[in-house]
């Protein structure tokens, strides 16, 4: 093949794949990209709407507040006091709005998901080593979740 204006012919299809690729990028992007995207910067607008219309299923520690001042009293003498009830009960929602449906039961173990030894967590977070430590079957037998210090 012969060369024209001097260029050789491999630069000239490199620069053929090149816009093709880039004319693809851009005909997706028009094509797939949602209309409110961009309408709060990197989010779309219409994002806001639909998170909206889904069921509430967490309730806030101010929700528990009601009906278990006590308790709430207790854990806020304690570490525990910046953690919402529902990081170890679970969503509440349902037993804000029906106080007979029951909340999460505590499982054993559950402690452990922030309280296992881990180098990547805090040093100030409490941590426990289960072979030196987990004597029982549960963390309640000796300790009490809204006084963890006891």
């Amino acid at each position: 093949m012969a060369r024209k204006n001097g260029i050789p012919p491999q630069l000239v299809r490199l620069v053929l794949v090149t816009l093709a690729i880039i004319a693809l990028y851009f005909t997706a992007r028009y094509f797939m990209t949602p209309e409110t995207f961009g309408q709060f910067g990197f989010y779309r607008g219409a994002s806001l709407n639909e998170h909206a219309t889904r069921p509430l299923s967490f309730a806030g520690k101010e929700s528990c507040r009601n009906c278990h001042e006590e308790a709430l009293q207790l854990v806020s003498q304690f570490e525990h006091k910046t953690l919402s009830c529902e990081t170890c009960h679970g969503p509440a929602m349902s037993h804000v709005i029906d106080p007979e449906t029951p909340l999460v039961k505590i499982e054993d173990g559950s402690c452990l998901r922030c309280h296992r030894s881990d180098p990547s967590r805090p040093s100030w977070l409490a941590q426990i080593s289960l072979d030196d430590h987990y004597e029982s079957d549960s963390c309640t037998d000796c300790h009490t979740p809204h006084q963890p210090n006891e």
